[in-house]
């Protein structure tokens, strides 16, 4: 069995933009869910002088539980750019993350 279940959000303005998707699954007795979550977001950069560009950021955590039988992995990437459109500057954040979980699932008798 395989659920699968995907957002695409876009502000009024196009300004910021939410793309997650989640994706359940069973098989051989393990459950799986992995997620994904992208974000974006676009401000207008008013004075060129004055730019505060967030620190990229990266973290990741990984989980082994052999007594609950259980594995967790769990991934969030930030970071940012600066483009120039129609001679206006901007500034691009964005963020990644993604989550897995895999659950030992009992044998159902038949």
């Amino acid at each position: 069995m395989r659920d699968l279940l995907f957002k695409n959000l876009v502000s009024d303005d196009h300004r910021r933009k939410i793309i997650a998707s989640c994706e359940v699954m069973d098989k051989q007795g393990v459950r799986s869910t992995i997620r994904r979550h992208f974000i974006c977001m676009i401000k207008e950069i008013k004075d060129e002088n004055n730019i505060e560009k967030p620190l990229p950021y990266l973290y990741i955590l990984k989980e082994h539980n052999t007594k609950e039988q259980k594995e967790k992995f769990f991934c969030k990437i930030k970071g940012s750019v600066c483009a120039i459109s129609n001679g206006k500057l901007f500034l691009i954040v964005f963020m990644h993350s993604l989550k897995i979980d895999l659950i030992a699932r009992a044998e159902q008798v038949v």
